[in-house]
């Protein structure tokens, strides 16, 4: 009597949102295939239902979030870093499984880590480099300060499955701001990978919450949301640009579209890019004289 083959049980990913990994609201997955067209597993298709509740766990998460110190974000992105490098077997296999090369998925890897590092550094140094003392024609000191603008929806490119998540995250939360990211459609397991290394490393629930889905169907929401204040991507198409932009245009939704050509350079990572989530916020403090000393202090 010959034993029947075994069917194999294929992981369905869930969605991160909360600092949660529920199934999508819908009920609805997808399949990822491989490089030759095998199904390896399943994803959510997340609905309009989970952009809300993710925009709304990204508000809930940014005040805490925004008024942590600097110093203390960059201890939870190094914290994020370090247990990244712990999962690097398991990464370089799901983006081997995706028709990754080995050099190429343990390039992919190291370079997220080392831009985690990177953004890490930056977190208690940007806004005094950015931050001013402005001269003013009347007995008043004059402070321009970098804040953060709130939620971001983020919009993951194509050919960097975890190093486009952590590109987009890092500056965004380094910052002080929140995110909801959506996977990219076709390659979405490191990204959801990376979710369960979050839930890990000290990141309070709701400041990063990552979807998988169709991107055509899930842009326009994100994009039309109401609470959302910027949205960030890599590689949209030029019609696809335009929509995402008409549709934030409304709600005067910040818009920005970095460079993907430099995700693997060093244009990929800057101190800019955190600057271009942020918002100047300008305090005028009078100068008290004490009189009769012609001073002031």
């Amino acid at each position: 009597m010959t034993q029947q083959s075994r069917l194999a049980i294929w992981k369905t990913y869930k969605i991160y949102i909360g600092g949660q990994f529920p199934r999508t609201e819908s009920g609805r997955s997808y399949a990822i295939k491989n490089s030759a067209g095998k199904t390896i597993a399943n994803a959510c298709q997340s609905s309009r239902k989970d952009v809300r509740d993710a925009v709304s766990a990204a508000r809930s998460a940014w005040g805490g979030w925004n008024n942590r110190s600097g110093f203390n974000r960059g201890q939870i992105l190094y914290r994020i870093a370090e247990m990244l490098e712990g999962r690097k077997k398991q990464l370089k296999d799901e983006l081997m499984a995706q028709g990754y090369t080995a050099t190429v998925a343990t390039r992919e890897i190291n370079l997220s880590i080392d831009r985690l590092i990177y953004y890490a550094g930056w977190c208690d140094k940007y806004q005094a480099l950015f931050s001013s003392v402005n001269p003013v024609a009347s007995a008043h000191y004059n402070f321009s300060v970098p804040e953060s603008m709130g939620v971001v929806g983020m919009l993951a490119p194509t050919n960097a499955p975890l190093l486009g998540v952590i590109s987009l995250m890092a500056p965004c939360i380094a910052g002080g701001n929140t995110c909801l990211i959506l996977a990219d459609q076709e390659k979405p397991l490191a990204a959801v990978s990376f979710a369960e290394v979050l839930h890990s490393a000290d990141v309070p629930n709701g400041v990063v919450n990552i979807l998988t889905g169709y991107q055509q169907e899930l842009t326009d929401w994100i994009s039309t949301h109401m609470d959302i204040n910027a949205i960030v991507c890599f590689d949209q198409e030029k019609p696809d640009w335009q929509k995402i932009q008409e549709n934030g245009a409304g709600h005067v939704k910040r818009m920005f579209r970095w460079n993907t050509q430099q995700l693997l350079r060093a244009g990929g990572q800057s101190p800019y890019l955190i600057m271009d989530l942020q918002e100047i916020k300008t305090t005028w403090h009078p100068i008290q004289t004490i009189a009769g000393s012609g001073g002031a202090y």
